[in-house]
């Protein structure tokens, strides 16, 4: 009996109401066997808002290796961390949704919440991240007749769960470390706030020279206090930049906040599509809409005006349809959008009546006027 047998037996317990095993969600922290006992140890750490799923999740997996030739004990030790409604009045019309978030809320105040995401690394995705909430902000003060960017209290929210490398502050040109309102339980973070947008990230709160090196359940409850203990205040749209993967950042976020959908970026070629289409049914899997692809350094514009696929073409499209999802836009590789976000002046700020502005710009209308339609009954949100 080798630790492997037991996590291919792990892998045929299924998160409740879900298709996707426990395995694969990343629950399960170490598995060894005693041999001279028998005896089959699993270590499990998972977040709920339902108390049932524990104890579901518990008599499954003893279940599962009782069945296993050899094991004649099982000793299940499940670490739950656990989600709770906040107590002011939602927002979101996903509350009632079918993700893992179960009955939870957004916090009250903030009308809808996207998630940013890639299957692979290095395709831009904080990139399109930063860009898309500068332009957010900005069709906001302009359907609402503000200045951007103003005395008037951001509308727009952006959440960096890139645990391990934040960069977000970076591309927004914030520093330092937020405010602290309060005392004790109930003190709460005061979001930073640059180019009319509200920002959070672990890269506030660790120096730039220290590496984070933490496990599963660190990165769940960072997450967790990333909402439930972070002053957003009223936010018309919150986008959450989450690092690559379907990893325990992903599976923290639906678990503890109930999303009205996710945005996958990708760049054109095959070595990307494929991993971000595996992005995108993981979302899927856990009941999170898609609201579209944005394809990435779509394609390169010399100075004499030609184009140019360096990383082949037509790959955004195809994943969208692969997924049953729309291509929200594709943007341009330039040495402008690489340089905006190293100062800390976003293209869209930088440059706001330049093409690729105006093209975030749309992209920001056409996400904006989705997330107002209602969804039909039963659509999980």
């Amino acid at each position: 009996m080798t630790a492997d047998d037991i996590k291919t037996q792990l892998a045929q317990v299924k998160y409740p109401g879900f298709s996707r095993d426990i395995v694969s969600f990343g629950l399960v922290r170490s598995v060894a066997f005693v041999e001279e006992s028998g005896t089959a140890k699993v270590s499990l750490a998972l977040t709920t808002s339902d108390p049932q799923v524990p104890l579901q999740i518990k008599t499954a997996v003893e279940q599962r290796l009782r069945e296993l030739p050899g094991v004649r004990e099982t000793i299940v030790d499940l670490a739950v961390t656990s989600v709770k409604p906040p107590a002011q009045a939602g927002g979101s019309s996903g509350a009632a949704g079918g993700n893992l978030a179960g009955g939870a809320q957004l916090p009250g105040g903030m009308a809808h919440a996207v998630a940013i995401a890639s299957g692979k690394g290095g395709v831009g995705k904080s990139t399109v991240a930063v860009n898309l909430a500068c332009a957010a902000a900005q069709v906001l003060a302009a359907r609402q007749g503000r200045a951007w960017g103003g005395q008037n209290s951001p509308r727009v929210g952006l959440m960096d769960c890139d645990i391990y490398g934040p960069s977000i502050p970076l591309m927004m040109g914030l520093s330092g470390r937020p405010e602290i309102k309060g005392e004790g339980a109930g003190a709460m973070i005061i979001p930073m706030a640059h180019h009319g947008v509200k920002v959070m990230s672990m890269g506030f709160l660790v120096d730039d020279n220290t590496p984070v090196v933490w496990r599963g359940p660190m990165i769940m409850k960072t997450v967790q206090q990333f909402i439930q203990n972070v002053d957003w205040g009223e936010l018309d749209l919150l986008l959450i930049d989450l690092p690559p993967g379907t990893g325990d950042a992903q599976l923290s976020l639906v678990q503890t906040i109930p999303l009205d959908g996710a945005i996958l970026v990708t760049t054109p070629q095959v070595a990307a599509t494929q991993v971000a289409r595996k992005g995108g049914l993981m979302f899927q899997k856990v009941n999170v809409p898609l609201l579209g692809v944005t394809e990435n350094m779509s394609d390169f514009v010399d100075s004499s005006g030609q184009h140019h696929a360096l990383f082949g073409s037509g790959g955004g499209a195809v994943t969208a349809e692969q997924l049953g999802t729309v291509l929200l836009g594709k943007v341009p590789l330039l040495s402008a959008i690489r340089e905006g976000g190293d100062i800390g002046q976003p293209i869209v700020v930088r440059e706001p009546d330049g093409e690729v502005a105006r093209l975030f710009r749309d992209m920001a209308e056409g996400l904006l006027d989705g997330l107002k339609k209602p969804r039909a009954a039963g659509n999980p949100a």
